[in-house]
């Protein structure tokens, strides 16, 4: 776990947070509270891809936005209940990933970033056109997974997406610390120096964009059901695919936790400018601000930054082991008795 936060922190974070839908019973604050965990999952999902391999993908809102929609035809058309439909709908998106890895992988930099624009674009296309499916321009509405008031709603979704988080954190701080992990850092680092030291750098990218795309498209599963209005324009937005990058750099794409916190400063951060400008598009250009703020001055994320101000400024380890009287007086007493020549055998 990160340096900054012990076992007892973190408990007493996971108790806050699972604590929260108790704390209030406004419904603005708990679908506040749902929204920024579904910010989270993204970000995290995102940051398989972005934290381990280095590649920055803007269009993985393509894999969000399938994942609710074959959620919800799932639902709607195939009558299926709807965890199995969540799971199912997750499983198919990792699949899809499959041949869209094997061709986006085979580029990178710049042209990687293309290649997962034009992929989330086709899907804008496809899912507004295709009506009779998808419900095209008009949306697509998926019934309620529960039959409990909106309050009670908000309170059941706040901790699916808690699980599905968790879940998530933990494959990728197993993978973290694995030898399939280490592989993944090196391509990060310098992919062609690792390919040259026996890495699979191919098939290590491939399994880890279909992780991305598994856990991306699980987000937006839980999205529809929560939400239960799906629209193409909002599901395959690029701004969405670009929200899951700045979360996580915000945080810290190395760092377990850092798409976690950049997805609450950005989760607060967007509620507050909404309400502050109501519904123009400054909100957009004050988030962006942030942004900038953040690579001038604390370009590794917010944990790193932290974590350096926290060695500046706060207790700094000894090099010299302290030890008591006694312990000094016995150590003499053995190094006298092993210079004394009688001591020898």
């Amino acid at each position: 776990m990160p340096r900054l936060l012990g076992t007892g922190t973190l408990g007493a974070l996971a108790i806050l947070v699972l604590s929260f839908p108790f704390l209030t019973d406004t419904g603005y604050l708990l679908s506040t509270g749902v929204f920024i965990l579904n910010y989270a999952l993204m970000a995290t999902g995102w940051n398989f891809v972005g934290g381990f391999t280095g590649y920055i993908s803007l269009g993985h809102a393509a894999y969000w936005g399938l994942g609710a929609y074959a959620t919800a035809i799932m639902i709607t058309r195939l009558d299926m209940p709807w965890y199995l439909a969540l799971v199912t709908s997750a499983a198919a998106v990792a699949v899809i990933a499959v041949p869209v890895g094997i061709a986006a992988l085979r580029v990178r930099g710049a042209s990687f970033v293309i290649v997962t624009i034009a992929f989330v674009m086709i899907l804008l296309l496809v899912f507004q056109s295709w009506a009779g499916v998808t419900g095209g321009s008009s949306g697509l509405m998926v019934p309620r997974a529960f039959d409990v008031l909106r309050t009670q709603h908000h309170q059941i979704f706040f901790y699916l997406y808690a699980a599905a988080l968790a879940l998530t954190l933990l494959v990728w701080w197993a993978i973290d610390r694995s030898r399939f992990g280490m592989g993944l850092k090196a391509i990060r680092e310098d992919e062609d120096k690792a390919r040259a030291l026996g890495v699979p750098t191919y098939a290590s990218k491939l399994v880890v964009f279909v992780l991305s795309a598994f856990f991306t498209g699980l987000a937006g599963g839980l999205y529809a059901l929560w939400f239960g209005d799906l629209d193409p324009v909002f599901q395959f937005s690029i701004l969405m695919g670009a929200y899951m990058v700045l979360m996580a750099l915000l945080g810290g794409i190395r760092e377990l936790f850092g798409p976690v916190l950049g997805a609450l400063v950005v989760g607060v951060s967007v509620e507050y400018f909404k309400s502050e400008f109501g519904d123009t598009q400054f909100h957009l250009v004050a988030t962006g601000l942030l942004l900038a703020l953040v690579v001038l001055f604390m370009p590794e994320g917010l944990i790193p930054w932290l974590r350096g101000l926290f060695q500046r400024f706060g207790p700094r380890a000894s090099s010299i082991r302290e030890v008591s009287a006694g312990e000094l007086a016995e150590q003499v007493e053995r190094e006298h008795a092993v210079d004394e020549p009688g001591s020898r055998s």
